[in-house]
């Protein structure tokens, strides 16, 4: 594995001690990701500002139980609804939006692993997950013609496999126990989780991104990485039936910016509060004062609470696909998160530039760090363009055209 000095991960970083917590409901997921959200907001600025990965908040976070909550019941987890994963993504990303995405891949995955794994690998990894075993995503490639456009190839022999190629946007990667390397063959793609430390994998933390800066979304390259068959899901499978799979990977990151968004509006309301001062001609005493400070505030809380209603009800839809997959249910989960996209988008952004208009100038210096809220919401949010959201609805109602099937969906 290739670090520089500054990128140091201690060898037992990946160990751990006892086997982490397992959560029983959705309320105390809830309650877990509130109080981990108190901690890692500590430092969240200065881990932004130096470019340090959150190695010990990592461990915390899955030590915690929360990123083996999506795990069925008949396993061993809490098997909590979608709106309660969102809201935990929410909570967690309000505080940290890079802590929020690393775990996005590793609970879009757990799906793949329910659709496509056999019982035997279903009970493996699930127990994994666990016992705070964490995945990580080796999915996409630059450039290529699209982004589902893949040149990693994976070649099976008789008891193993096969993987050579390179990938990017790897986040989390180098913080997981397991990768999940997206590799085709005879032009299906097919999942392989490579254990850490594999002869052949070199893991490169050079995400230059201005945000999402700790998230290790950088480079990881494979020459001739050998899996074991067993590890090996054929995840093509989710796009050829009605599946949730494409909503599910698309609701996290939309509850990634709602909670930027969160996290901005929090900001600029303890920022008015504490320091900043009302207009020279308002004749108010008090910034808190300036009547259309307050106006701007309101308009903030209202559209996000619009963008996280939206968000609860592609969740909603998201458990009512899972339980009746169908091209009705399955559409209309992919509709409603696409539509939470647009407007998680437009809240983040939105919040994160009023916090300086509304702040004022002094909260432009660099040792407050503030610009970390739009340096992520704009780097997060070109994940997926919602350009080609607002497409994909305005097709379905006006021309009946359904979504289409595949993890961007």
């Amino acid at each position: 594995m290739e670090l520089t000095e500054t990128q140091y991960i201690p060898n037992d970083f990946y160990q751990q001690d006892q086997p982490a917590h397992i959560i029983q409901s959705d309320a105390e997921a809830i309650q877990i990701a509130k109080e981990l959200a108190k901690v890692f907001k500590v430092e969240a600025a200065k881990r932004d500002h130096e470019r340090r990965l959150p190695l010990n908040e990592i461990q915390q976070y899955s030590q915690s139980g929360l990123w083996g909550i999506t795990i069925p019941k008949q396993f061993g987890g809490a098997g909590v609804s979608y709106k309660t994963l969102v809201e935990v993504v929410k909570i967690i990303s309000s505080a940290d939006s890079s802590l929020g995405q690393i775990a996005q891949n590793h609970w879009a995955f757990i799906e793949h692993i329910r659709l496509d794994a056999s019982d035997e690998q279903q009970r493996f990894f699930f127990s994994e997950i666990l016992n705070g075993r964490r995945l990580g995503n080796a999915f996409s490639e630059k450039g290529s013609k699209t982004v589902a456009d893949l040149t990693t190839t994976i070649d099976f022999h008789s008891d193993h496999a096969v993987i050579n190629g390179q990938k990017f946007f790897a986040t989390g990667a180098l913080l997981a126990h397991w990768i999940p390397v997206v590799a085709v063959n005879d032009g299906k793609p097919y999942a392989a989780l490579v254990p850490q430390h594999s002869e052949g994998l070199n893991i490169i933390n050079d995400w230059s991104g201005f945000g999402q800066r700790t998230t290790a979304s950088g480079t990881v390259l494979l020459d001739n990485v050998r899996v074991d068959l067993k590890y090996i899901v054929p995840i093509h499978q989710a796009f050829e039936r009605p599946t949730a799979a494409g909503a599910i990977s698309q609701i996290i990151q939309s509850a990634v910016d709602a909670g930027i968004a969160r996290g901005a509006i929090d900001e600029t309301i303890e920022y008015v509060r504490q320091h900043s001062r009302p207009w020279i001609d308002s004749g108010l005493e008090k910034a808190t004062q300036d009547p259309y400070t307050i106006a701007n505030i309101g308009e903030l809380k209202i559209k996000a609470r619009a963008a996280e209603a939206v968000l609860d009800l592609a969740a909603l839809a998201i458990d009512v696909a899972l339980l009746n997959p169908t091209e009705e249910t399955v559409s209309e989960a992919s509709l409603l998160t696409a539509e939470s996209k647009v407007l998680t988008t437009e809240i983040a952004i939105l919040a994160a530039n009023k916090l300086f208009e509304l702040a004022g100038t002094r909260s432009t210096l660099s040792e407050l760090n503030l610009d970390r809220h739009w340096r992520n919401a704009r780097t997060h949010t070109l994940h997926d363009p919602v350009r080609w959201k607002l497409n994909i609805v305005g097709n379905y109602y006006l021309n009946d055209v359904l979504p289409p099937r595949h993890a961007w969906n």
